[in-house]
């Protein structure tokens, strides 16, 4: 048994309100994984961990990462900051296609060192949970070889992955003038084989103007739910493509991005109960002002998440309380609101909710002690964050 005493406030999602709750001086039991009591006074336990007034919440859920690359991509930053644009980049060879070569050349064990690394990083920031996503090997054997990456680092990580096959990512090089060869390659052996390896369990698609068109995305997509892949959509990234139109066509889980969503898209979104996974952290790093209409969105109904997207070339973000920060500054979300969008939101587009995402009795410990004693402090410490121990599953890092 682990218990934390002397916690000053414990701040989360409560399932039985529908809201954000606040309990303050309270105790609480743990036993292996699962939380098993919270109150005032929880009883004895083997180890005890001495909160001394500090602020606890649930562990952050990241519901968008691309974590699955051989090396960085330090040279666009340095190009952007010179002028050029993302699509600009993307058009001259850069952008997705640039870690392509990488991913195919290393080995499994390679990335999986790399991975482990990444996911340390996560967890030391208050990230218990992911959702991780393949994408920058693009042939059937490399993105095979990614999921299997994701699947060894979940196994051997204290961190929690939840697999996504992003084969649609960007068209490889090798298809630049065969657009249906790839296509057909996508639909008649890559998902056919994803599906038979059985790791990824949501398939998503890049819907966006010289990416994947929306009547691609509809095949993509349809083909992944024959094999049981949930689907997800980066949407409107970059202009209004009637990819968030899609998502509720398709009965999507998540619509990510919407920079660019249209009235019609968000009207889509809300009416098929789509979540919207707003991303402030990519606007942030590829220096845009572009940000999602956050409250536009919520307006209308229509449920929030947050990432980070991390990935090595538009975001090379991986705290969420950084992520928390900018909604709150730039999507004009209240500090509650962005928490929501980090935790129990997120857990609801991975379906798992019913153990992650708020501190409940019954759930998984993952747990964040802070060295603060309020949540309204979060926001405010953007590039040193007070975190005092992560407890992921029971255990203290």
């Amino acid at each position: 048994m682990l218990k934390l005493t002397n916690i000053s406030q414990l701040v989360s999602y409560q399932s039985v309100s529908d809201t954000i709750q606040t309990m303050s001086n309270i105790e609480i039991l743990i036993e292996e994984e699962t939380i098993r009591a919270i109150g005032p006074t929880v009883g004895n336990a083997d180890e005890i961990v001495d909160c001394s007034g500090r602020l606890v919440t649930p562990g952050f859920v990241d519901p968008h990462t691309h974590p699955v690359f051989y090396k960085g991509r330090e040279e666009e930053y340095a190009m952007r900051l010179a002028g050029a644009s993302y699509q600009e980049i993307a058009e001259n060879g850069g952008g997705i296609l640039t870690s392509i070569k990488g991913v195919r050349n290393a080995s499994e064990d390679e990335l999986v060192e790399r991975v482990k690394k990444r996911m340390t990083r996560f967890l030391n920031l208050g990230t218990t949970t992911i959702e991780a996503k393949s994408g920058y090997g693009l042939d059937t054997e490399s993105e095979l070889k990614s999921l299997r990456v994701l699947d060894r680092v979940h196994r051997d990580h204290p961190i929690d992955i939840v697999p996504t096959f992003l084969g649609a990512h960007a068209f490889p090089p090798e298809f630049s003038d065969d657009l249906d060869g790839y296509m057909d390659l996508l639909c008649d052996e890559m998902i056919p084989a994803i599906g038979e390896q059985g790791i990824a369990q949501y398939c998503d698609v890049f819907c966006e103007q010289g990416y994947f068109s929306v009547e691609q995305s509809r095949r993509i997509l349809e083909t992944g739910k024959t094999y049981g892949l949930i689907p997800r959509l980066h949407a409107d990234e970059f202009e209004n493509s009637g990819a968030a139109e899609l998502a509720g066509e398709m009965g999507a889980v998540t619509a990510d991005h919407l920079m660019s969503v249209s009235d019609a898209g968000i009207r889509a979104l809300s009416d098929m109960g789509v979540t919207a996974t707003l991303l402030p952290g990519t606007t942030f790093f590829l220096g845009s002002n572009s940000y999602a209409p956050a409250r536009k969105l919520a307006d209308a109904g229509v449920c929030l998440a947050l990432a980070t997207d991390f990935n090595p070339g538009s975001s090379h973000l991986q705290s969420m309380p950084l992520m928390i920060s900018l909604a709150c500054s730039y999507l004009k979300l209240s500090v509650e609101e962005a928490f929501r969008a980090a935790t129990w939101q997120s857990a609801i587009t991975l379906n798992i909710h019913d153990k992650a995402g708020s501190v409940e009795v019954g759930k998984n410990a993952d747990l964040v002690i802070w060295d603060l004693e309020r949540l309204i402090e979060i926001p405010y410490f953007t590039s040193d964050v007070p975190i005092y121990k992560v407890i992921k599953s029971g255990r203290c890092f």
